[in-house]
């Protein structure tokens, strides 16, 4: 806001004292009006909407308490700075609970009024100032780490350093900004996916110690050690959850708990619920799953659920490690079961591990493509991450995790695999017995052009089951989602910004996890 047009209304029944600061308000630009009391007051800022209000608490008539009460009934976004010659703390409190935007001592000086004004009017400027300059020193290092990054540490950390760029620069009045990162985002998901490309089988080989953590050892790395311990756990998946997504709920779990851990880890390829979230539970890769457990396993065009056995396979994986613990599933996909497990604290802490998974996000994501509401409420990024917010800050999850802080238990939250905003339409072709996935597909007979696509033609090679003889998987990159030649304009405007997974990008295949402590 520039200070030519800031409008300052002072009220004080000694304002002749007051011409130093007037002048010196006057003097950077600042246009300042004076009234003696409460009534002229409320009588200017009922003709002209001043940006901030300075207000003298002892005055005699309309006392500042009572001028303030009926200012706000007037405009109640008016910041008003109460000004008074009392320390008396019942005065600071009932003005303080009267929302006033700043609180002032007598004597105050021209640079103390200066300073209220700045902070309660160009905070915000200074603030996008400050964080485009930061950004703009940061831009030619971001750059220079995306041409060098080599490991799978390398890119997690960049992606961080990404996400935590793009939260702070969402709410900038300088679009510049965030159309220049959304350049170097997408340009770091190029990148990532010739690292994918290059590196992903080999993470598989049975004796490579080099490789990220992956779905298949979530549970043997951060909660199988703490029940040997003795330890209460619950583990709480929330489906389809990205780190943006986390780093905007992870504010309102911290009253209630000390985040003791933010890790990420990579999840398998197809970054869908089919295979990661099979992977995470059984604590094997899809292939080992369907030869250990083949009465357990859905290929792509069996009918009926592909994850309906989770608890099966996590019991397994718990007797596999020799942990003879008692254990309960949840999986939340409607909101009176929510409630009602929020309303089962006590039934939960009587067993070893708690496991609860959380569909909604998954559920949002679909919506989006089905609803046309949902369309517009989440139309880009931005708007899913607060439709995340909106809906943890009022779930059920959200009263569970509150009232599990008061139990001796750790928590550990996290997800199966993230969810990009696609943007670009890629042609594939296959059979009708062809998955239906937007950014993989699995078949016989696929036609594709393979620099648009990780292609796979041997699915044993990365520990995906194999269907047919010639079954091959190819996966979409960055923004990329798969359509059809026929009818392709009108497939390509029903899916294009809609979000999907399946594929490789950062967003899906780098996903939060936290540890949390009850405080």
């Amino acid at each position: 806001m520039h200070t030519e047009q800031v409008s300052i209304l002072w009220v004080d029944d000694e304002v002749d004292l007051l011409k130093p600061h007037i002048m010196f308000l006057e003097g950077k630009g600042y246009q300042v009006d004076t009234v003696t009391n409460g009534d002229e007051a409320l009588d200017m800022v009922k003709e002209k909407p001043y940006h901030i209000v300075f207000l003298d608490e002892n005055m005699p008539g309309l006392s500042g308490l009572e001028t303030l009460s009926r200012i706000k009934d007037i405009n109640e976004s008016t910041p008003v700075v109460m000004i008074t010659k009392s320390e008396e703390e019942k005065i600071m409190e009932e003005a303080i609970g009267s929302k006033i935007a700043d609180y002032l001592i007598k004597p105050v000086n021209p640079n103390q009024i200066l300073l209220s004004v700045k902070k309660n009017l160009d905070t915000r400027r200074l603030v996008s100032e400050k964080t485009t300059s930061s950004y703009q020193q940061e831009f030619t290092r971001l750059s220079m780490e995306m041409n060098q990054v080599n490991d799978y540490d390398g890119w997690a950390d960049l992606y961080k350093k990404l996400v935590k760029w793009e939260l702070n620069l969402v709410n900038l009045e300088d679009s510049g900004m965030q159309e220049i990162l959304a350049t170097q985002k997408k340009e770091a998901n190029a990148q990532f996916f010739k690292y994918v490309k290059k590196n992903y089988t080999n993470w598989l080989e049975s004796n490579s110690g080099n490789r990220p953590v992956l779905s298949p050892s979530v549970m043997n790395d951060f909660v199988f050690p703490k029940l040997k311990e003795g330890k209460k756990m619950v583990f709480v998946l929330i489906d389809n959850l990205r780190l943006d997504q986390w780093l905007v709920i992870k504010p309102m779990l911290e009253t209630d708990y000390r985040v003791q851990k933010e890790e990420t880890f990579f999840s398998i390829l197809p970054t869908a619920t089919h295979y990661a979230r099979n992977a995470l539970f059984a604590g094997l890769m899809p292939m080992e799953i369907k030869r250990q457990f083949p009465k357990l396993w859905k290929n792509e065009n069996d009918q009926g659920s592909k994850n309906a056995h989770e608890e099966e396979l996590l019991q397994a994986q718990l007797q596999r490690h020799g942990l003879k613990k008692k254990m309960v599933y949840h999986k939340i996909t409607q909101l009176s079961a929510g409630k009602k497990l929020a309303d089962q604290v006590g039934n939960l802490m009587q067993n070893d591990l708690s496991v609860i998974v959380y569909n909604f996000v998954d559920m949002l994501s679909h919506a989006k493509t089905e609803m046309e509401v949902i369309r517009e409420l989440a139309g880009d990024d931005k708007a899913y991450r607060d439709l995340t917010r909106t809906w943890f800050e009022n779930s059920p999850l959200k009263d569970l995790l509150h009232k599990l802080s008061d139990q001796d238990v750790q928590v550990v939250l996290t997800t199966d695999h993230g969810t990009i905003h696609v943007q670009e339409p890629v042609k594939v072709v296959g059979d009708r017995n062809t998955n239906t996935n937007l950014r993989y597909k699995v078949g016989r007979n696929l036609s594709y052009n393979a620099k648009d696509v990780l292609e796979i033609n041997n699915p044993e090679s990365i520990r995906l089951p194999k269907e047919h003889v010639s079954s091959s998987f190819i996966f979409a990159k960055e923004d990329d989602f798969f359509a059809y030649p026929n009818n392709f304009n009108h497939y390509v405007n029903y899916y294009r910004n809609t979000f999907q997974h399946g594929g490789i990008s950062l967003e899906e295949m780098i996903v939060p996890l936290a540890i949390l402590n009850p405080r």
